[in-house]
This record gives C-alpha cells, sequence and structure tokens, in this order.
C-alpha cells in the first residue's frame, strides 16, 4: 500500500460532528490500493491490566475521485469522546495508521499514538437552517423580472423585452411586478427567491450600493417590499438579499466625501487609499473589486464600517423579516467580520440562512462559525462540462464531484447551493448550443443532487443570453414565447423533490457506475430504507445497465419493473434518463 497517499487529520472535513451525539471519520487512500478499512476505536480512558481497550469496526468507501478512495464511518461513541487509527487490508498485507505514523499492529500502551477527538460538544456541531434543505430556489434580477408600476420607471426606461440588454439600459422592473407573478413561482414549486441587489445604486445591476439603508427608487418602497415579504412569506416562500459588503458603490456618501476632502475626509479610513488626491484614472489608487474604478473596496476592519454594515445586516430582518443573505465577494472579506456578522444575524433570527458567493475551496468559511453553505461553483462547472460542452466524460465529472463531496462534511454538504446559471454566466440553453435535451438532463441531476438548487429566472422557460449583460434579458411572460414543455419536465422533477424524501437533500448521494466510453452515469439516493437509481445517458446511442433489486418503479413514468434473479436489467435511450425507485 502507498503509505505517502494514506492521509486523515483529526478535524474538518475528515473527522467532525454530525449531530449531538454522531461523529464521522473519514480516510483517503490511493485509489484501488486498499481492499478493506477498519478503525480502531476506543474511549481514552478506558484500560486494564492489558493496555488500552478498543475494538475494530468496518468503514465503508464512500466514494473515489481521479486519485483517491475516500472511507467513511459514522460512529456514535457511548461518552462522546474517541481515540483512534486505522487498519488498511490489502490481500495478506496490513498496515495500522494513527497520528504518529505506521505500525503493524495497534499499540495497547500508548494512547498518544492515536488520533484523538476529544470530546462531541453539541455547540460545535455545524447547524444550518433545516428549511433549506427542502426548498428550490429561484433566483431573481429584479430589474428583468417583471415590470408591474410604470410611474417608477427611471428616466429612459425601454419597453419591456423591445431591445437587447445592455450594461446601461433600463427595462422597469420592480416589486409591484414580481407580485404579480407569484402564482407563476408558486405553481412551479418554488419556496424560495434569491434576489440580486435591491438597495439603492447607480447601475441596472446594483451592486454598486449608494445607500444600504434605502431600496432603490425604481423597485419601489419600503411598504412594497414589506408586502412583498409578506405574500410570499403567506405562499411558503422565503426570501433572500444580496448583501454586497466587500464594496461600495462610486456614489456611496462616505466615498463621495472622501473624493472631496481627501485626507481631510471623516471616512478615508473606510476604504483603502493607497495616496492622496483620490484618482480613479488612468486606474484607480484605492483598493477596488477586480480594479473597476466605481466599485470601491470596504475597509471591513475599520470599527465604524464594521458597525454600518452589521447594522445594515441586522436592519433587513427585524423590519422586514428576511429569511437570508446572500453575501457577495465573500472570500475578499475578513474572517473576523463575518463571524461577527454570524453572531449579529442569528441574535435576530436563528434559522436565517447564510450564503457565500465562493468558488473555490470554502472549508476555512464552513466550520460553523461564519457561512451556513457556499454557492457550489465547482458542481456547477463539473455538470456543464459534462452535459452542456461535452469537454468532460462521465467518469471525469464523477471524479469531480466526488472529490468536492469529500471536501466538505456530510452536514456542510446538505444546505450547499447548486446552481447551473445565473446573472454573471451564459444561461444554460445557450451554453447547450440550444439542445433543449441537454437542458433537462442538467435539471434532472441538479434536483436531485445533495444540497438547495436554485433555477435562475427564465431559464425553465429556455431563454437563451450569452455572457453578461447578455444572460440578463427580460423575461417573456407571453406564453407563446415560453417552452411550456421544458416548464412541465421542471415542475415535474421539483414536484417529484418534494414527495420523494430520497430524491431531496436528505438523501445520501452515491455514485454507483460511470463510463468514459458510454458516457453513461448511474448514482442513487439514499434515505431510510428507500433507494432511487438515477441513470443519464447523453450519448447518441442506447445504453443497457443492471442493478440490484427484487422490483423497482419507474418514478418519472409510473411503470413497474421487474427483476431477474434480483437483478433489474435497464435501457436507457440515447439523450435520455431514468428514475428508479427499488
Amino acid at each position: 500500500m502507498m503509505k505517502e497517499a494514506i492521509y486523515h487529520r483529526p478535524k474538518n472535513n475528515f473527522a467532525y460532528a454530525y449531530d449531538k451525539r454522531t461523529i464521522h471519520i473519514r480516510l483517503r487512500t490511493k485509489k484501488h490500493d486498499v481492499e478493506k478499512v477498519k478503525l480502531i476505536h476506543g474511549d481514552p480512558y478506558d484500560w486494564d491490566k492489558e493496555g488500552w481497550q478498543f475494538q475494530y469496526t468496518d468503514m465503508f468507501l464512500q466514494a473515489s475521485d481521479e486519485l483517491f478512495d475516500y472511507w467513511l464511518i459514522k460512529i456514535n461513541p457511548p461518552y462522546r469522546r474517541l481515540r483512534y487509527g486505522f487498519a488498511l487490508y490489502n490481500g495478506d498485507e496490513k498496515l495500522v495508521y494513527a497520528e504518529r505514523g505506521f505500525s503493524d499492529e495497534p499499540p495497547l500502551d500508548d494512547i498518544q499514538y492515536y488520533f484523538c477527538f476529544p470530546f462531541l460538544n453539541e455547540v460545535d456541531v455545524f447547524n444550518s437552517p433545516e428549511w433549506v434543505k427542502d426548498t428550490v430556489w429561484y433566483q431573481i434580477f429584479p430589474e428583468r423580472f417583471a415590470n408591474g408600476d410604470h410611474s417608477l420607471d427611471p428616466a429612459g426606461t425601454l419597453e419591456w423585452d423591445s431591445a437587447q440588454p445592455q450594461q446601461e439600459n433600463f427595462f422597469g422592473g420592480d416589486f409591484q411586478g414580481i407580485i404579480d407573478h407569484l402564482d407563476y413561482l408558486v405553481d412551479l414549486g418554488i419556496n424560495g427567491i434569491y434576489f440580486t441587489p435591491i438597495f439603492k445604486a447607480h447601475s441596472n445591476h446594483k451592486y454598486d450600493t449608494i445607500d444600504y439603508m434605502e431600496i432603490d427608487p425604481q423597485f419601489g418602497d419600503k411598504e412594497t417590499f414589506k408586502k412583498l415579504v409578506n405574500m410570499c412569506h403567506e405562499k411558503g416562500i422565503r426570501i433572500m438579499l444580496d448583501a454586497v459588503f466587500n464594496h461600495s458603490g462610486y456614489y456611496f456618501p462616505p466615498f463621495q466625501d472622501v473624493l472631496k476632502n481627501g485626507d481631510k475626509s471623516l471616512y478615508k479610513d473606510w476604504f483603502h487609499i493607497r495616496e492622496f488626491p483620490v484618482k480613479t484614472e488612468p486606474e484607480p489608487n484605492f483598493e477596488s473589486f477586480a480594479f473597476t474604478p466605481h466599485m470601491p473596496k470596504l475597509n471591513t476592519e475599520n470599527p465604524e464600517v464594521k458597525a454600518y454594515l452589521l447594522k445594515v445586516a441586522a436592519y433587513w430582518i427585524e423590519e422586514f423579516d428576511i429569511d437570508g443573505w446572500r453575501l457577495d465577494v465573500a472570500n475578499e472579506v475578513d474572517h473576523q467580520f463575518w463571524r461577527e456578522f454570524r453572531q449579529e444575524v442569528k441574535a435576530i433570527k436563528p434559522d436565517a440562512y447564510i450564503l457565500g458567493e465562493i468558488w473555490h475551496d470554502s472549508m476555512p468559511w464552513l466550520q460553523g462559525d461564519q457561512f451556513d453553505a457556499v454557492m457550489n461553483y465547482p458542481f456547477t462547472l463539473a455538470a456543464l462540462d459534462y452535459l452542456a460542452k461535452d469537454t468532460k466524460n462521465a467518469n471525469e465529472f464523477a471524479n469531480q464531484v466526488s472529490a468536492v463531496l469529500c471536501s466538505y462534511p456530510e452536514n456542510v454538504n446538505e444546505t450547499t447551493f447548486n446552481l447551473l446559471g445565473s446573472h454573471d454566466t451564459e444561461r444554460v440553453l445557450t451554453l447547450c448550443n440550444n439542445d433543449k435535451q441537454k437542458v433537462k438532463l442538467l435539471f434532472l441531476l441538479q434536483l436531485s443532487f445533495t444540497g438547495t438548487p436554485c433555477i435562475y429566472y427564465g431559464d425553465e422557460i429556455a431563454m437563451t443570453g450569452g455572457e453578461d449583460p447578455e444572460c440578463r434579458k427580460c423575461m417573456k411572460w407571453d406564453e407563446n414565447q415560453q417552452d411550456l414543455h421544458l416548464k412541465s419536465f421542471v415542475k415535474k422533477l421539483i414536484r417529484l423533490r418534494k414527495t420523494e424524501p430520497a430524491f431531496g437533500s436528505k438523501g445520501e448521494f452515491s455514485i454507483v457506475e460511470s463510463s468514459s466510453e458510454t458516457n453513461h452515469l448511474v448514482y442513487t439516493k439514499s434515505f431510510n430504507n428507500e433507494v432511487i437509481y438515477f441513470v443519464i445517458n447523453p450519448s447518441s446511442k442506447p445504453i443497457s445497465v443492471t442493478i440490484n433489486g427484487k422490483k423497482a418503479t419507474n418514478l418519472w413514468t409510473g411503470k413497474q419493473v421487474s427483476a431477474d434473479d434480483n437483478l433489474l436489467h435497464l435501457d436507457a435511450e440515447a439523450n435520455d434518463f431514468l428514475i428508479l425507485k427499488v
């Protein structure tokens, strides 16, 4: 066995409290290098005259990626504490691995040899809001969803959907338009709305905030917003707002004061200014988002800035009862700010959802003291490469998502935010070269994957669009311009997610089979005694698969499938799928 590939650390995604009684332990080994792994474990204070008392318990192979296998065990130690190591087997070879390295047999006389889980303190359990696991989100870009009150239209507002979206044009989307179409969302099965920024700003996208305490007048006033939130809650829909705390807008009054008064400004330390006077051309001499002179970076370490932004975080929950915050450019803000942000938010609304926009490995933010979840872009990119762009085969996709799932604790994965597209990306149908069958397979994968899914407005009716700003077209409300068949398809998937416990986030995800040759993927979602098999075949040829079981129900067609010697032989048509409850 390759010792260099064997890895464990007694924290984060390798050893964590899943709930107040259960500890999860994970071990990494070289792929296909180990046949069996047992956890060697016991209470650190359980000794007799022969030495430390321990037992062996089998671990199971949870997942594999391109290089490694990941083994997992879920254990309930009677006194909520553990000393532990691992026994690895390959044929006649046995290897014991613990904190001090490798040996042939587990020592009985040296407790310091083993890994330590000192005590499962309930306060240390990662807890994210339970309701999120059953939520299907819908992302709304307010300026482009619906215009319900023309009296609010900014100067120069264009007739709805009369032109292509551009960086500077306006079509008058507002809160009243959203209120007018809430029944559309209820009918689709949506029970969570994620709004891009709604606060007063100069642009149409509103990521350049002028006033964090005021709604942009083109959307309506606070009374209308309160009405919108209340109506959504009555219909079982939660509301999540977008917080841009990494940077403000150019017209944010404190930044305008710095432009005017330079180093005499009371707000000069609210930003990261390298020299005075402040300049925006040819490039800014202050820190900004992506070198953009119109988005100066806020100094969240400054006590006044911190106090102001935490007041913002509290205000919209206390006054309007919003249910969550999505945090823009979250990885560029200091960790201490997010720790205090969480304390502020959770003190007011313990089950508020805190979601960070991070595109890379996010474990430092997901240890229970900052975010409840992050936007799962690694899943997004892997799914699009596999089913939209055809640049990755099924085996490569399986490796990528397995690596992502094993990068975090299971209770983190259960509320991660899964998206196929957003206001920042090309629309999914455009990425699929207008192949709607590919879009269907992507929706199936997204809505059955571990985590909470989000649909970008209009994707369910086959809207198209390239990169920003083309992905921000006006929502099409004329049913003659909507793909009602695709909408019905998405609606049916959402209904299955809600009615079949294993289908949604309560179900444990596992790859069963993936092929680089036929390009098909088979995975299961299991919950209690229920197992659902998903077969995705994006190839141009039919495939046959065999799974274990006595009988099964095709959840999509309702047809029964009989077994032959406890084996179910199934055919998946080209560019199609199967959903089978065994």
